[in-house]
């Protein structure tokens, strides 16, 4: 077993990664998920535990009773909600703690819709909140999208969320008198536990994407309160579902994250002036939707060698679904990501097409690695802002991302079964529109 000191930001437990054996065959999960199945198990056999029951209307009208509330807002989430739902039931394959964790997973989601509306109906100013010029990050799944997000972030010149706040968008009914100062927000506690049961079932998680909940992170979570986006189909093996989200128009998706993040800028008594610091991989098969919510976005398109694009994805997406299935095959799973990948692509190159040049930058995964102060120079020239006042801050995160990666995110292509001909074969064009400088593989 590989040993070290688990950084103090993250407040984590777990502090072991198994070794690999084989590094052409995919790892496997622990066995806490097993202890899990037998606590559920034993859970519902005396009633402590709900029956699984993974249907719209019966999660509506739990989430209407734990609340006492029944707004939920533009109802448009239904339609990706059934989809979602059809496909986690006739696809998934879902063992005990993977079917546990989807009730509990719809269940939060629809409370916070429901609160949400009660906080828009409390203090109708939230929604006047303007959203100016934000900088979106647009680029492949593990592309560099977070480690530019997060020296971004660094600079107090911009708002940005924290994990905490994509995991759990929407404050509580109490949260005035956290602003008050008379209770303290629960929801930094509830990011930590999730976090440390996540790497309970998986300690890789915690080297794949490390964060913390007072982390910048991306705004995922603000999608997922619309029942959309790829979280689900790298946790639960979905593929109707995919490609039905491949073909719809994400826009009041995208809607309902704008005034979610107007809720959070509000909750964390943001000032508006600041322009928020956005990025998940989501935009890229939605950035026509993006454009028509924040037409004046200033974009930054990350890029990277597919082959390690295409790898990470896949490790990053095995990793989370062998938590939730008995029943995934790494091929299967490789070839899907290796598609996704193509589709992300094809969609961003055609809707960058309505971004005027001034307002588009593009940056190379590599020239982050070889030189981040000459980076972000030339981001900060194209956002017209002085680097100065941030370069404390981006040092300080440099520092601390150090020890959040002190263990490698170990991969290959041969464990999901693909090649590095397969994925030329498919993205080689990507590669000669952006000039993209391949890497060394990762045995």
């Amino acid at each position: 077993m590989a040993r070290g000191k688990c950084p103090k930001t993250l407040n984590c437990k777990v502090r072991l990664i198994p070794e690999r054996k084989n590094p052409t065959v995919p790892p496997q999960r622990t066995p806490f998920i097993g202890v899990a199945e037998k606590v559920v198990k034993a859970g519902r056999a005396v009633g402590f535990v709900k029956p699984v029951r993974l249907e719209r209307r019966a999660l509506m009208d739990d989430a209407i009773a734990a609340t006492g509330l029944e707004d939920f807002g533009s109802r448009w989430f239904e339609g990706p909600m059934d989809v979602l739902l059809h496909s986690v039931r006739e696809e998934a394959k879902l063992n005990v703690a993977g079917d546990f964790s989807a009730m509990q997973q719809f269940h939060k989601v629809l409370k916070d819709r429901l609160w949400a509306q009660m906080w828009f109906a409390r203090h109708p100013e939230i929604l006047l909140r303007p959203i100016a010029r934000p900088v979106v990050i647009v680029g492949p799944m593990r592309s560099g999208t977070t480690r530019l997000h997060r020296l971004l972030a660094s600079d107090h010149r911009f708002n940005h969320l924290r994990s905490f706040e994509t995991i759990s968008p929407v404050p509580r009914p109490d949260f005035e008198e956290v602003l008050a100062g008379k209770k303290k927000d629960f929801r930094p506690v509830l990011a930590a536990r999730i976090m440390n049961v996540a790497r309970l079932a998986n300690p890789r998680t915690l080297s794949i994407h490390p964060t913390g909940p007072y982390e910048p992170e991306e705004e995922l979570g603000l999608l997922v309160n619309s029942m959309w986006g790829m979280k689900h189909e790298a946790q639960w093996q979905i593929p109707t579902y995919g490609r039905w989200c491949e073909s719809e128009d994400a826009t009041p998706a995208y809607e309902q994250m704008a005034d979610l993040l107007r809720l959070i800028g509000w909750s964390q008594q943001a000032s508006s002036i600041r322009p928020w610091i956005l990025k998940t991989p989501q935009h890229m098969l939605d950035l026509d939707a993006l454009l028509n919510v924040f037409p004046d976005a200033r974009v930054i398109f990350t890029h990277r060698d597919p082959h390690s694009v295409v790898g990470s994805a896949a490790s990053l997406a095995w990793n989370q679904t062998i938590i939730y299935s008995d029943h995934v095959r790494p091929d299967v799973l490789g070839r899907e990501w290796l598609r996704k990948t193509r589709v992300q692509i094809e969609r961003m190159q055609a809707a960058r097409k309505r971004i005027p040049a001034n307002r588009l930058i593009d940056v190379h995964y590599e020239d982050v690695d070889r030189d981040w102060r000459g980076t972000m120079d030339r981001i900060y020239a194209f956002l017209n802002m002085d680097i100065e006042p941030a370069l404390g801050g981006m040092e300080d995160f440099l520092e601390r991302s150090r020890a959040l990666k002190r263990f490698p995110h170990n991969y290959s292509l041969e464990e999901f079964g693909l090649t590095p001909a397969m994925v030329m074969d498919e993205l080689g064009d990507y590669v000669r529109d952006f000039e993209i400088t391949m890497e060394p593989q990762v045995a």
